[in-house]
């Protein structure tokens, strides 16, 4: 953690800010599903169910190790403070919402327009969320931590995903994502990433058709 509470190194974002795009995807990829009544098609239980697991593992581990580094390298300022206190509350307001569109997607006799309300509700509350993450947590976490710092952050959610979870990270993160972003990403990455994602990941993930 930065002893001077002022990086001077640069952290890069790529891998936040292509997951945070994913979100943004899949649940617009949601709502048209919801909206074409096609959400009881395993393809698109499949997408859900993926998506919850990505947005599990990449909330509880900021949760868990990144909001706590930086409030102890921000210690007396009030706008970080402020910053993540804000964060703390909107992945909490974000659970029942989840719970809400969990809920109606497990229910055959869904209303359509309900369970499609309840979607843009999620859509709108987690792309508030990252919005305000983007524009005021990330720039808080480039002056207070530093690269070592956010590369610790990132093993922590390299080992709740696990090899597994890591294989199905890597094709859903860069799935609709345009080319310049698609090679940032695994310029972000060890070098055999793109490789195994090539032969074994991406394969493995298109099989399962998510969001068709």
């Amino acid at each position: 953690m930065s002893t001077t509470g002022q990086s001077t190194e640069r952290i890069d974002f790529t891998l936040m800010y292509v997951t945070h795009d994913a979100f943004r995807r899949d649940l617009s990829r949601l709502r048209r599903a919801a909206a074409e009544g096609r959400t009881g098609s395993a393809g698109v239980q499949a997408g859900w169910a993926n998506f919850k697991l990505q947005l599990h593992v990449h909330h509880t581990s900021e949760d868990e190790a990144l909001w706590p580094r930086v409030e102890a390298a921000s210690a007396g300022r009030a706008d970080a403070a402020e910053i993540l206190a804000a964060m703390a509350a909107e992945h909490a307001r974000l659970d029942p919402l989840l719970e809400a569109v969990d809920a109606a997607l497990r229910r055959p006799s869904a209303d359509p327009a309900e369970l499609t309300g309840g979607v843009t509700d999620l859509e709108t509350a987690l792309g508030g969320h990252m919005k305000h993450e983007e524009e005021a947590a990330l720039p808080l976490i480039q002056e207070v931590l530093t690269p070592k710092d956010w590369a610790a952050f990132g093993r922590v959610i390299q080992r709740k995903q696990g090899f597994s979870g890591g294989a199905a990270y890597i094709p859903w993160a860069i799935d609709g994502a345009g080319a310049d972003q698609r090679t940032a990403f695994f310029n972000a990455l060890p070098a055999p990433v793109k490789v195994l994602n090539r032969l074994v990941f991406s394969p493995r993930y298109n099989k399962r058709q998510p969001w068709t």
